[in-house]
């Protein structure tokens, strides 16, 4: 894949999730920070710390660190899936933010009125832990 069509792809996938991160935190009336820039979204929560998500262009990847650990995930042709588990980025992140906000944060439904969680994944799901 060429770098632009990677960088089209990772931007309107971090995009999303930013624009439902920010209805889910508003609705939920949790305390959390997010920021996208230059590729890089970073959601701070002020007890649990943050998970932060990030382009790769070298490996056209979009990794993710939470408390959960680190993962990287590839583009694929039903989303963004992680390299060694094969699980979803949206999945492994609802997890992530369920961990973070203590349980207060659901993000599965506003993904799934997307249509952009894939069927039959839930954030309990398991997921694939890349040691990195």
């Amino acid at each position: 894949m060429n770098e632009q069509i990677f960088l089209t792809l990772a931007q309107q996938e971090l995009s999303e999730i930013v624009s439902v991160l920010e209805a889910a935190i508003d609705s939920a009336g949790i305390d959390a920070d997010i920021t996208y820039q230059d590729g890089v979204v970073e959601i701070e929560f002020d007890d649990t710390g943050k998970i932060v998500l990030n382009q790769h262009l070298a490996m056209q990847e979009i990794w993710l660190a939470a408390r959960l650990g680190a993962y990287h995930f590839s583009p694929s042709s039903d989303g963004w899936r992680d390299t060694r588990g094969q699980s979803s980025l949206r999945a492994v992140l609802a997890k992530a933010l369920l961990a973070h906000s203590g349980g207060k944060l659901v993000v599965d439904e506003a993904w799934a009125a997307q249509g952009s969680l894939e069927p039959g994944s839930s954030a309990a799901a398991s997921v694939g832990k890349c040691s990195s």
